[in-house]
C-alpha cells in the first residue's frame, strides 16, 4: 500500500475526513513553494496536490491559467517540479505529494523515466487530467511498478459502468470533479453532489474526494458530509496572486486560510 493511500485509510480509521491543497509549482516564484507546502501540511492538509505548469492547461479555469503562466515565465519544468518535491520530501517523510497536471510534459520525459525520477523524488500519486484510464494501462502499470498510485476522475456526466471502470482502476482515491466546467467554475451545488456520491460510493471501494468548486470554510464542510474529503486549488491559487508581491503576507493569508478549511471540515 502507498504513503498516499494509508494516509487516506488513516484518517478514515480515526473518523477523519481529508483536506487535499493544490498549487502550482513555481507560482508566484519557484522559491515560494517549498516553503508553502510546508506551511500547507502546518496549517492542516493532508494531501498536497503539485501542479505541473503547461501552456494549454485546458481543464483549468482563468485563475488557474494565469498561476501556469506566472510558473512557466520562470521556465519552471516538469524536472523541477521533481527538484521541489525531492526538497520538500527531505524534512517531510510523511505527507502524500499527488503531481497533478497534463500528459505532454511527461510523453516528453519519457513513461518509465518519469515514473522513476517522480519516484526517487518522494512522488505518491498522479493525477494526468487529459489520460483517460481506458488510455493509460502501460502508463499505469509503469507507475504503479514505481510505487506511484495513479488517480483518475469521475464527473457528473460519468455512467455507472464508465464509473465502476474508473473507480477500479485508480489508486489511493477516485477524483470527483463537481461542476461540468473547469477549475473554480460556478458554484457548488451541494444536494447534486450529495446525489452523485450516493451513486458513486456504491460503485467504489476507494475514497472519494471531491473538487472544482470547493471555495470556502462552509463549502468544504459541506463536501466532507458526504464524500470522504474536499480538493480546495482555486481560491488557495486566488489568494497567492492577490498576494504574489508580499511573499511573508502570502503564507500567513494562505496558511491562516487553511486552518480555516481544517476547522470547517473537523
Amino acid at each position: 500500500m502507498g504513503m498516499l493511500s494509508e494516509r487516506l485509510k488513516s484518517l478514515a480509521s480515526n473518523n477523519k475526513k481529508a483536506l487535499v491543497a493544490y498549487i502550482v509549482a513555481g507560482d508566484p516564484e519557484p522559491g515560494v513553494t517549498v516553503p508553502l507546502m510546508h506551511r500547507l501540511v502546518e496549517s492542516g492538509v493532508d494531501v498536497i496536490e503539485l501542479g505541473v505548469p503547461f501552456s494549454d492547461p485546458e481543464a483549468e479555469g482563468p485563475v488557474i491559467q494565469l498561476a501556469h503562466e506566472r510558473a512557466l515565465a520562470h521556465n519552471v519544468s516538469l524536472g523541477n517540479c521533481l527538484e521541489m518535491a525531492a526538497e520538500f520530501r527531505q524534512s517531510d517523510k510523511l505527507t502524500p505529494i499527488v503531481l497533478m497536471g497534463y500528459l505532454n510534459p511527461v510523453e516528453t520525459m519519457g513513461y518509465e523515466n518519469f515514473a522513476a525520477k517522480a519516484s526517487r523524488a518522494g512522488v505518491n500519486g498522479t493525477i494526468i487530467v487529459n489520460l483517460p484510464p481506458e488510455e493509460a494501462v502501460d502508463m499505469s502499470a509503469i507507475l504503479e511498478a514505481n510505487d506511484i498510485e495513479p488517480v483518475y476522475l469521475l464527473a457528473p456526466t460519468t455512467t455507472d459502468e464508465r464509473a465502476r471502470m474508473i473507480c477500479q482502476v485508480s489508486k489511493g482515491f477516485v477524483y470527483y470533479v463537481s461542476l461540468k466546467g473547469t477549475t473554480g467554475a460556478g458554484n457548488l451545488d451541494i444536494d447534486d453532489v450529495s446525489e452523485k456520491m450516493d451513486r458513486f460510493k456504491k460503485l467504489s471501494q476507494l475514497p472519494i474526494m471531491v473538487g472544482f468548486g470547493v471555495k470556502d470554510g462552509p463549502g468544504a464542510r459541506a463536501v466532507a458530509q458526504v464524500a470522504d474529503g474536499a480538493v480546495v486549488g482555486s481560491a488557495i491559487v486566488k489568494l497567492m496572486a492577490e498576494h504574489k508581491g508580499d511573499l511573508k503576507k502570502l503564507n500567513d493569508e494562505v496558511g491562516q486560510f487553511v486552518s480555516e478549511l481544517r476547522a470547517a471540515i473537523d
